[in-house]
């Protein structure tokens, strides 16, 4: 039998990660997909470039989609990141639609390539209230992706797979010690600091942070301030 084709997307962070490496265990040959969406840095997508190295893509796509021209996010315009503390409403660095934008373009990759398989790191318990990691926004993307393309409509459906779908960042962590995979590539900062270190405040480097110290592991990250 052929081995199939499994897409990740791959931004970096230690959650894509991971799931990229779950393709890989799931025993895809693996394609991965990054977003250059002209973010507040580049260096996400170095950390995505050294993983997917590490973990043997046959390809890895850079892909630029400048979603500057729209803003609407700290991310994507010049609006400060928070650094707080996480709350409870959706913060200032959910960037419009982006995993909708993202899931879509890895659909048409994943069609083009002969793939039905699109691995993403989205997770809904430690997820800083984004709409579009909820296990109901993936349901019904892999819906969307059935009736809107060639082989779905034709009876090869598309599947989306958010294997972190029900983890913390804790169980996270855990499982890239299971896997084997070195955290200290990967990267989290919405804003680094000077010398390419987690600036330590802000929301995602505080749940990375505290993933590491409840899951009872060392943290390789390098902060600025301790998160």
């Amino acid at each position: 039998m052929t081995q199939s084709i499994a897409i990740a997307l791959l931004s970096g962070g230690l959650d894509s990660m991971v799931a990229a490496a779950r393709a890989r265990e799931d025993g895809h040959r693996l394609l991965a997909l990054s977003i250059d969406y002209n973010q507040r840095h580049q260096v996400e997508l170095a950390a995505a470039r050294r993983i997917a190295a590490v973990l043997g893509a046959e390809r890895h796509v850079v892909l630029p989609l400048d979603l500057r021209a729209f803003g609407g996010s700290a991310l994507t315009a010049e609006i400060d990141v928070p650094k707080t503390g996480v709350g409870d409403d959706i913060p200032v660095t959910y960037v419009p639609a982006r995993n909708t934008i993202f899931l879509s373009l890895a659909l048409g990759w994943a069609e083009a390539a002969g793939a039905r398989d699109i691995y993403i790191g989205v997770n809904a318990l430690d997820y800083s209230g984004y709409p579009d990691c909820r296990p109901e926004f993936i349901a019904e993307f892999e819906k969307l992706a059935e009736i809107a393309t060639k082989a779905g409509v034709e009876g090869e459906p598309f599947h989306i797979r958010a294997p972190l779908q029900h983890m913390t960042k804790a169980d996270i962590v855990r499982e890239a010690a299971r896997l084997g995979l070195d955290a200290g590539i990967s990267w989290s900062c919405y804003d680094p600091a000077l010398g390419s270190l987690h600036c330590g405040l802000c929301d995602s480097c505080r749940l990375r942070a505290k993933g590491f110290e409840e899951a009872g592991l060392p943290d390789p990250t390098r902060y600025a301030v301790p998160a």
